[in-house]
């Protein structure tokens, strides 16, 4: 976990997975905003958040700036997530186990893209068609960042960058684009955040 700035309840809180995604946001390091860098992954992401919200004091709003490949053919730019679920825990089969659901899909902004969580990096074809059934999205933070906020009833924003198109070449894609996806969420975060600095 590395946090930067000091949280306070009337600033936003953002959240990014690793110094790749963040690597443009100097401007809002040297106005003291808050910048949390997780690591990869729903277990880093949950556990970081967790530990500075338990910490307190919480901040007026959670915005998770990232990137995600696209499960479908001609999505690229920015997006603010509507749906975040997880593509990589059987809620069907533990329901049927414990009769209770785990993991259901959190709704966060009516009419934005589905976006699906999972400690994979969808890196072939045939796990993107599979998820395309159900996303238009994949990352490997979002859900485990949102469930995190709302147990601790502090609201969140998802806004994911498209950096590849999951599948065949995604890592290498990844790689090549963060750099530009990076300029863009800071490009989002400034257009966003004016009033929060």
């Amino acid at each position: 976990m590395d946090l930067t700035g000091i949280v306070t309840p009337d600033r936003p809180l953002l959240v990014l997975a690793v110094k790749e995604e963040a690597q443009f946001l100097d401007h809002f390091l040297d106005l003291g905003l808050p910048v949390l860098l997780t690591g990869m992954g729903k277990v880093n992401a949950a556990s970081s958040l967790a530990t500075v919200l338990g910490r307190g004091p919480l901040p007026s709003l959670v915005i998770n700036l990232g990137t995600a490949g696209a499960l479908r053919p001609g999505w690229s730019g920015t997006h603010e997530v509507g749906t975040v679920l997880q593509h990589d825990l059987d809620t069907e089969m533990l329901r049927g186990l414990t009769g209770e659901t785990y993991g259901a899909p959190l709704t966060l902004s009516p009419g934005g893209p589905v976006l699906a969580t999972g400690d994979v990096f969808v890196s072939d074809e045939a796990a993107r068609d599979r998820l395309a059934a159900r996303a238009d999205l994949v990352d490997m933070e979002g859900y485990a960042l949102a469930s995190v906020a709302s147990q601790a009833g502090v609201p969140i924003r998802l806004v994911k960058h498209v950096s590849d198109d999951a599948g065949d070449g995604a890592a290498r894609n990844w790689r090549e684009s963060v750099a530009d996806c990076a300029r863009a969420l800071a490009a989002w975060a400034t257009s966003h955040l004016a009033g929060d600095r």
